[in-house]
């Protein structure tokens, strides 16, 4: 049964025809498996057309697995691993990094979901001593878990102290597309140029069916990765249907297209949101999310009306989650029920 369109994640709308259309095309006959097909070949070409000729790309089922496998790649079983408060690796992967990666995550203070530097900093000690967990890598996320996006000159500064401290960098980019168009970047200027080792590449969230990519941008980190990704069951045999939807995406910018849209929506809603005092948004609008305090007593109308999610219990404030298929009349329809509700 379908559930009514609302704003609860970009996960819950419904394949993009242009990418479903793909998967139709490439549902005819046989290919040969394991990646061996020319979707796949085509795609690992683009790859390297848009971040450059050293990148190398492999297909996995989804982010978490992105993740884990991207982090694997960068550390040993004695390394750790720093990224923030609210990492989706921290927070929302059940412990996966640390059980099935082996390595150690060290959670650090954010500021508006953002790492600092100055956090880093007190973990780098006790480096070389054997009774202590050496740190590796600085894994970020960007956009970043509370829709805000780093800088390009933010994103450097971190670059640049990891490369200092002999540190590598992994990009968390599960809504990767809406960062670069938020920051009118190339992904290769987000990406290879600022010396980011690995990306997690999304693309579930913003229209695909299913299906991430691991991209090294330093590919040295990737000669042992085939191995790693067979091991973790994430090598699909018919590889064909991953590529077929990341063909059709980074073809003709399909997947800024749909980028530009859900930032689009998002921004019609946060200014509607912005007329009425009894309504707080908590952080800098920047990607497809809005976080939001609402008046307490009207929240479970509001999400009668259109479903979101509570993401901090404690304060009751919730995620607004735009989607590549919202429309103004959504937005519409959920700012009337917070007139009629008589919020100010």
């Amino acid at each position: 049964m379908l559930s009514p369109k609302g704003f609860g994640s970009d996960n819950h709308a419904h394949v993009h025809p242009k990418i479903f259309a793909a998967l139709l095309e490439a549902n005819h006959g046989h290919a040969h498996s394991y990646g061996l097909d020319p979707w796949t070949d085509n795609v690992e070409k683009t790859v390297k057309q848009l971040f450059g000729n050293e990148a190398v790309c492999f297909f996995v089922y989804n982010g978490t697995a992105a993740n884990i496998l991207a982090l694997k790649s960068c550390n040993q079983s004695f390394n750790s691993v720093i990224c923030t408060d609210v990492a989706h690796i921290h927070v929302d992967e059940c412990g996966g990094p640390e059980v099935h990666g082996g390595y150690k995550l060290i959670p650090t203070l954010s500021e508006q979901g953002k790492l600092q530097i100055e956090e880093i900093k007190k973990h780098l000690i006790r480096r070389g001593d054997q009774h202590y967990s050496q740190v590796k890598t600085i894994s970020i996320t960007q956009p970043t878990e509370l829709g805000t996006c780093y800088s390009i000159d933010e994103i450097k500064k971190i670059t640049d102290f990891a490369k200092e401290n002999q540190l590598y960098v992994h990009m968390d980019g599960a809504r990767f597309v809406n960062a670069c168009v938020y920051l009118d970047v190339s992904f290769a200027e987000m990406t290879t140029k600022l010396g980011i080792d690995v990306l997690s590449f999304g693309g579930t969230k913003n229209g695909l069916m299913m299906g991430e990519m691991v991209i090294f941008l330093n590919p040295q980190l990737a000669k042992n990765f085939k191995f790693q990704r067979k091991q973790f069951g994430q090598l699909p045999s018919k590889s064909r249907y991953l590529a077929a939807q990341f063909q059709a995406y980074l073809d003709n910018d399909l997947c800024k297209e749909i980028a530009k849209h859900s930032l689009r929506i998002t921004n019609y809603l946060h200014e509607k949101l912005k007329k009425f005092n009894d309504i707080k948004v908590l952080f800098p609008v920047q990607s497809n999310a809005i976080f939001v305090i609402f008046p307490r007593e009207h929240i479970k109308e509001l999400r009668k009306c259109k479903f979101f999610y509570i993401w901090d219990e404690n304060d009751f404030s919730a995620r607004l989650m735009l989607s590549w298929d919202s429309e103004e009349k959504d937005v519409d329809a959920f700012i009337e029920k917070i007139t009629l509700l008589g919020i100010k």
